[in-house]
């Protein structure tokens, strides 16, 4: 018995069946009557693994201590498939699973754990795919730190997900900028918005660091919606002197869209304890940023770095909002902290005076003779304290006119608190005292620092503050500027005395 030819198509996305059976009738009612459609699963455009983000493990450990750990919780029935990229600076890693119901399973299990008392902190990620995104199209990936600006952060957060695929939205609340990261790594070509202060772009600048020769895209470039309490590198790049909540978030988008990619210097900077043996442990526990193996602390600094009263007075407020981080959510109210401060360090004791005697200063292989200051402070970008440009206005002298990407810094010294406060008012500049791209410093006591706003109190060392390889591509807002900027060419506007740096 003759049986016609079979043939197997898959249909076009535009094809429908129904119409499909009408053309078929019109042919041949034979061939309709044969005609069948089968309805199999669509294969998943994301792929076939299921990632989970795994962090407040203990960091530093070794990748089958992190293993072990992850096993105990969930057993041999639901272990991962796959353990990576492991993140040992922050405890923090990606495990991928090929059965989507394991995923799950783990991801409930791994949310009821704590190790060392400690809840872990567990996200599904999603997966987005080169092929998704369209040619010439690049994608916008928007942290943002919901802690910053009240509850500013919180409704940006909102806007962001309705206006833009809400896989680009990333909480940094939930794990920080490495989530976020992670399922942007095979993207050749995005941006970034960062909703935050100075120190969530820093943040942000430093987790790139760290997993950026893994990704497609090693130096997206970052844009900013300013949401702390200095907000200087925002200031410099055009995004204003902070998020007030009246814009609309689109309008910032469009911004985004519009701005130019600039570069930024960064610098290390590194700390070489005279004797680590003798530094008191309960000083040693603030330093931040990484250490080596002689004891040397090594930060990267994006903006500037203090030495003196200036990290004096930014160390009272920092331990004031650790003590008591509820009473700072506000802008204004920080900043009127910050003021009181300043007036007890005028009639309290003097830490830093004569720091010109403690303090021996080299720049670009010279030695600079320091002038009678209470402190010093080395500027990368020129805002400072909240939009203040110590440097000044230009003027005839031996200095070069500075900018953020000349690979040169610039060394001015503030004499006593009233100074600040002149200079945060823009009755004053800062003491010019030197340029350079090689600043060595010798401190010969314990003295408080900042870098980018991380301030501690410093052992005898020498500091050396070098170009960094590192590198960071920023966006800047072009045209008419909305909101206020302190460009180099604009002098600073009056303002009350030095606010805190941003958190």
């Amino acid at each position: 018995m003759w049986s016609p030819p079979v043939s197997d198509r898959v249909l076009e996305e535009d094809e429908r069946p129904w119409r499909i059976v009408v053309r078929l009738a019109r042919e041949s009612v034979r061939r309709m009557e044969l005609a069948r459609f089968y309805l199999q699963p669509r294969r998943d455009p994301h792929g076939p693994t299921l990632a989970l983000f795994v962090a407040s493990l203990p960091p530093g450990l070794s990748e089958r201590n992190y293993e072990n750990i992850l096993v105990e919780f969930l057993g041999a029935d639901n272990k991962f498939t796959s353990i990576g990229p492991i993140y040992y600076e922050y405890g923090s890693m990606v495990i991928t699973y090929e059965d989507a119901s394991k995923a799950v399973r783990a991801l409930y299990a791994l949310r009821e754990a704590k190790y060392e008392d400690k809840h872990l902190l567990v996200m599904l990620l999603p997966s987005i795919e080169p092929a998704q995104v369209p040619t010439g199209v690049k994608p916008l990936l928007v942290f943002v730190n919901v802690k910053s600006g009240g509850c500013q952060g919180l409704e940006l957060i909102n806007s962001f997900r309705k206006l833009l695929n809400p896989y680009q939205v990333f909480d940094l609340e939930n794990g920080g900028p490495l989530p976020g990261l992670y399922v942007f790594r095979h993207i050749p070509n995005y941006k970034i918005l960062v909703c935050g202060g100075d120190g969530t772009i820093g943040w942000v600048l430093q987790c790139l660091d760290n997993v950026g020769q893994d990704s497609q895209c090693s130096n997206p470039p970052c844009a900013i919606v300013p949401l702390g309490t200095g907000n200087d590198l925002a200031r410099v790049l055009r995004w204003g002197p902070g998020y007030t909540g009246g814009e609309d978030p689109l309008s910032l988008l469009r911004d985004v869209i519009d701005a130019e990619e600039i570069r930024l210097d960064r610098w290390t900077v590194v700390f070489h304890p005279e004797d680590k043996q003798d530094e008191p442990k309960e000083l040693s526990k603030q330093l931040p940023g990484s250490q080596s193996e002689d004891n040397s602390q090594i930060l990267v600094m994006n903006n500037y770095f203090g030495i003196g009263i200036d990290a004096d007075l930014c160390l009272d407020f920092h331990n004031a909002r650790e003590e008591n981080p509820n009473k700072f959510n506000s802008r204004l109210r920080n900043k009127g902290v910050y003021v009181k401060m300043g007036l007890r360090k005028m009639v309290g004791r003097k830490m830093c005076k004569d720091l010109h005697k403690a303090v021996r200063l080299e720049v670009d292989g010279k030695h600079v003779e320091l002038p009678a200051v209470e402190g010093i402070i080395i500027l990368n970008i020129l805002s400072w304290g909240s939009g203040a440009n110590p440097w000044g206005p230009e003027k005839d002298d031996q200095f070069s006119k500075p900018n953020h990407w000349d690979g040169m810094l610039e060394v001015v010294g503030v004499t006593g608190v009233v100074h600040l406060g002149q200079i945060q008012s823009g009755m004053r500049g800062a003491m010019r005292i030197a340029q350079g791209g090689h600043i060595k410093i010798n401190l010969k006591s314990e003295i408080p620092v900042q870098v980018d706003g991380e301030p501690w109190v410093a052992a005898p060392s020498e500091v050396v503050v070098l170009k960094s390889a590192l590198k960071a591509t920023m966006l800047k807002q072009r045209g008419k500027v909305r909101r206020r900027n302190t460009e180099p060419s604009m002098p600073p506007p009056p303002r009350p005395p030095p606010p805190p740096p941003d958190t």
